[in-house]
Order: structure tokens, then C-alpha cells, then sequence
């Protein structure tokens, strides 16, 4: 199947560009590179290389990366994402080097060429791709979507949606900009829209639609190992969580377009995604499968289906041969991860109301402490 992509008018809602006026931080610039010669001392004295980075924000309000600071910039901003449960494993993170590439089209490609690379036949690798960055008079490309692959929420003329409700406002713009949408069904793949980066002051950058090809997008029907009835559900999800609208913030150096994954933990599809009220609300259907009492709260009908929907995920996911992590075993590698920090002498920031799973967290190791949670960089950041 071939990547369709279709460029299209200026949409006024999303075609105004950042405007990208002063100079980078200096003071970040160094923070970073002295922290990446600490951290790597066989890269030599941080003094020539503080010099060249001063010289170059002094003439161009900017300076570049070597390979080797992006990489390890990307790395360390995982480190840093007090969000994330997973980051044992963060000096594994694959990065793909693309800061050649600044057209939509060119985006939209690469995008497509990630989810390939990280999906890997279901054993799924930690990649992040890093587009061109914004500069002084040159904004950089934009990916719209929150995530690569997300699921498309078609509303219906009495309010209600089919498919996934939190994407019914990016399904509205997508076909605005001429998305023709895909079967009507509730888990369609939305397509990528991707904003070109350019110079600052010209005519505002044309939006790109770009479908996503069937090879990039691995999914996974779901089936419980003890309930025939489940699988009639009808029930699937992507393999891969690929975030695209965060930007990577290193040494004072903003990468609005870097597209990054891990690998699923269970409970972020069977906890949250398929179980929120106002997602795929499937708790009261599999209560209902189930035969439970769903006329009084004292029955614990949504404790016990949402163990289920869980049960089904993890099963499914390893039946399929992909890669993914239950909560109790990422809850014990996230306080690895944190011994090991504390014992390199670093803080590892980490909000706790998301570090705890949204099940069974009272019986994880996770929620019976608190922790520091300062603002590190470098960093993922959302930018309005």
C-alpha cells in the first residue's frame, strides 16, 4: 500500500507560524555542554567546544549539535520525562538523525520510515527522530497530530461519536483540510498532518495530509484467554505509541517536530484508553459479558472488568508476538531506574500522580513514596 499525501490550502487554525525572533539562550547552550562532557569525559575539555558554540550564537543566534550531543541530548531528555514510567532503559533509545529535513513531504516520509524501523516486526524499539530545529527566521516543521497512529472519532449528527472521542476535534480538521475518512468504523487510522518548517514572514505554510501506509501500522486484535465471547468485541489497538507534538528542548535548542516511542504498558490501553467514560467506555460492556451486577457501585462490577480488559490486552499482545510490559513489572524497573540515579549522585524527577498505574497502583512499590520532581532539562516540553 502505498503513502498517500496531499498538500492543501493554508487552514486558518493551524497555519500560523511561530515566530522564531531572538537568539538562542546562551546559558542553556553551556548548562548542556558542560553536562555532556561531565557525563562524557573521553569527549575531551568542554572549553574549545564552549568557545565555538559562543562564536556561533554571537553570528547566527544559533549554533549545531555534533551527532553525539543530539543523541545523548534525546537520551537524557527521556531521563528527565517525569511522566514516564519506562525509562530504565533510556541510554537504548535509537536516534535517527533527519535535521535535514524540513518539508512537510519530507516529514511525512520519515514519519512513515519511523513507525517501520521502531515497530520491528513487534519487538518494538525505543526511537526517537529528530527533525529540523527551529532557528532565527526559520521555524521549524510541526507534526499536528498528538501521536502518529491514533484512531479517528466520527461524530454523529446527535452528539454521539464513533470511534475514539478524544480524536473527534482532530477527525473535524482533518477532514476539513479534505481527509475523506476511512470506513466509518471505530478504530480508523487518522492521517498525519504535517506543517512545513520555512523562512519567518512569508506566505503561511500549506498543511500536508499523509496517510498512513498498512505495513507501518501493526495492530492487535484483542481476545481474552478464558472468554470466547471477547474477541466478538470486535476490539484492537495499535502496537507502537509514537508521541509527535512534544518539542525536544536541548541546550537552549528547540526541536518542535521529534517524533519518539517506547513500548505499551498494558494499563495505558486496557486502563485508560479503552476504559475511560470518555474514550471507548468498554467497562460496562465487558460487565455485561461477564453477567456482574451493574445496578449498584458496592459490586465492584468496574474493579472487576477492568482486571479483565486488562487480562485480555497483556494476553493479546504476547499471543501477537509484540512487545509490551504489565504495570507491576515496569513499577519495579521504575524503582531500578531510580536507585541507579541516585546512586550516579543525579535527581530523577518523577510526577507521582503519573508514575502510579491507574490499576492496582496501591499494591505497586511505586505508590508508597513520594519524589522530587524539579524541572530538568533536556527536556520534552508541550508548547501551546
Amino acid at each position: 500500500m502505498r503513502t498517500w499525501i496531499r498538500s492543501l490550502r493554508p487552514f486558518d487554525s493551524i497555519a500560523v507560524q511561530t515566530l522564531i525572533e531572538r537568539t538562542i539562550d546562551i546559558r542553556e547552550a553551556e548548562r548542556f555542554i558542560r553536562l555532556f562532557h561531565e557525563e562524557n569525559p573521553s569527549a575531551g575539555d568542554p572549553n574549545a567546544r564552549l568557545r565555538e558554540v559562543a562564536r556561533d550564537v554571537s553570528r547566527f543566534g544559533t549554533y549545531v549539535h555534533t551527532f553525539d550531543e543530539l543523541q545523548f541530548g534525546a537520551r537524557v531528555a527521556w531521563r528527565n520525562s517525569n511522566r514516564c514510567i519506562g525509562r530504565l532503559y533510556w541510554r537504548s533509545l535509537k536516534v535517527r538523525d533527519l535535521r535535514q529535513v524540513s518539508g512537510a513531504e519530507g516529514v511525512a516520509v520519515e514519519c512513515v520510515n519511523h513507525l517501520r524501523e521502531a515497530t520491528n516486526g513487534g519487538r518494538i524499539r525505543p526511537t526517537i527522530t529528530v527533525f529540523a530545529p527551529d532557528a532565527p527566521g526559520r521555524p521549524a516543521p510541526r507534526v499536528l497530530n498528538e501521536q502518529l497512529i491514533r484512531y479517528a472519532g466520527y461524530r454523529g449528527s446527535d452528539g454521539s461519536v464513533v470511534g475514539d472521542p478524544r480524536y473527534a476535534d482532530f477527525t473535524d480538521m482533518a477532514r476539513a483540510l479534505g481527509w475523506r475518512g476511512g470506513r466509518g468504523g471505530r478504530f480508523d487510522v487518522l492521517p498525519l498532518v504535517v506543517r512545513s518548517g520555512g523562512a519567518q514572514g512569508g506566505a503561511a505554510a500549506e498543511p500536508l495530509l499523509c496517510t498512513l501506509p498498512g505495513d507501518a501500522v501493526l495492530e492487535v486484535p484483542l481476545a481474552h484467554p478464558h472468554y470466547p465471547w471477547f474477541e466478538e468485541l470486535g476490539l484492537r489497538w495499535h502496537a507502537v505509541p509514537a508521541i509527535s507534538d512534544l518539542c525536544l528542548e536541548i541546550g537552549g535548542i528547540c526541536y518542535p517536530c521529534a517524533p519518539f516511542n517506547g513500548w505499551y504498558m498494558g494499563a495505558e490501553i486496557g486502563a485508560r484508553n479503552l476504559a475511560d467514560a470518555d474514550r471507548y467506555d468498554q467497562l460496562p460492556v465487558v460487565a455485561r459479558h461477564l453477567g456482574l451486577d451493574v445496578s449498584t457501585e458496592r459490586s465492584l462490577w468496574r474493579d472487576h472488568a477492568l482486571v479483565e480488559l486488562n487480562v485480555a490486552v497483556l494476553h493479546s499482545f504476547e499471543r501477537a508476538g509484540v512487545t509490551m510490559t504489565d504495570h507491576h513489572t515496569e513499577a519495579a524497573r521504575f524503582l531500578t531506574h531510580l536507585a541507579k540515579e541516585e546512586k550516579a549522585g543525579r535527581v530523577c524527577p518523577a510526577d507521582w500522580s503519573w508514575i502510579v498505574p491507574p490499576i492496582s497502583g496501591g499494591v505497586t512499590p511505586v505508590f508508597h513514596r513520594y519524589y522530587d520532581n524539579p524541572f530538568l532539562t533536556p527536556a520534552f516540553v508541550r508548547h501551546k
